[in-house]
């Protein structure tokens, strides 16, 4: 049998052309939910990179205000260990090595120290009515500390030493007191007790003295030096 078509061939071209349309706009409909589903997924990255950069930002800020106050405390630090050298040298003018080895040195053969106290202390203030009473040398000290008065509380302070030592005879201690007398860095040396120590069968004297540091006492380095070096050729070594 022949099959007979009945359906006009415009209407099947019609039919072809609309199914091909169709399809391409379902195309171009996917195309463009794939390109605003890409827009949409750069916008919220683009979000999250500004909110990364804004963190970012945020946390390069407070690191630099970090570095800034450390720089500020590293300033600071230096000034107060500045300060603290300055006020150390008005309290200290004589390292205390320094006086040491100066008591060392001055040592007689055969006396050894056993105790050494170092006091700082204001010194005191005569009333006008003990002046009246006092010596012509006493009054002049007076008038040299009223005058001292201008420097700074620092600057005013005595520095009180007390010495301790063992020596075989009173001799010994005499030649140490003369001696430390005569030294640049003390003043009003004075004995202030020696008796009569034994150890086993050996007899010797424990004495205690008392000395201030002279004021305004300023060492250079070769005088320094020179202590040092006269201290290693005794017991102590510094």
């Amino acid at each position: 049998m022949v099959n007979i078509n009945f359906v006009p061939d415009d209407y099947i071209q019609n039919n072809e052309s609309r199914r091909t349309n169709l399809m391409y706009l379902i195309l171009l409909v996917v195309v463009m939910m794939a390109l605003g589903g890409s827009f949409i997924t750069i916008k919220i990255r683009q979000k999250a990179c500004a909110s990364k950069e804004k963190l970012v930002n945020s946390r390069m800020t407070k690191m630099q205000e970090a570095i800034k106050q450390f720089d500020d405390l590293q300033v600071k630090k230096r000034s107060m260990m500045k300060t603290a050298l300055t006020t150390a040298e008005l309290l200290e003018p004589v390292p205390r090595s320094i006086l040491l080895a100066s008591l060392t040195n001055n040592l007689p053969a055969g006396v050894s120290l056993i105790n050494l106290n170092l006091i700082q202390k204001e010194p005191k203030h005569i009333s006008p009515n003990q002046a009246s009473t006092i010596s012509k040398y006493q009054a002049a000290q007076v008038e040299k500390k009223a005058a001292q008065e201008k420097l700074s509380p620092e600057q005013l302070l005595e520095t009180h030493i007390g010495i301790e030592g063992m020596a075989p005879s009173d001799l010994q201690v005499a030649s140490y007191i003369e001696r430390l007398s005569n030294s640049s860095l003390l003043d009003n040396v004075a004995l202030v007790e020696s008796k009569e120590f034994k150890i086993d069968d050996n007899t010797f004297r424990q004495f205690k003295l008392t000395a201030m540091l002279q004021k305004n006492v300023h060492l250079t380095k070769d005088d320094i030096e020179t202590i040092r070096n006269k201290a290693e050729s005794s017991v102590w070594n510094f």
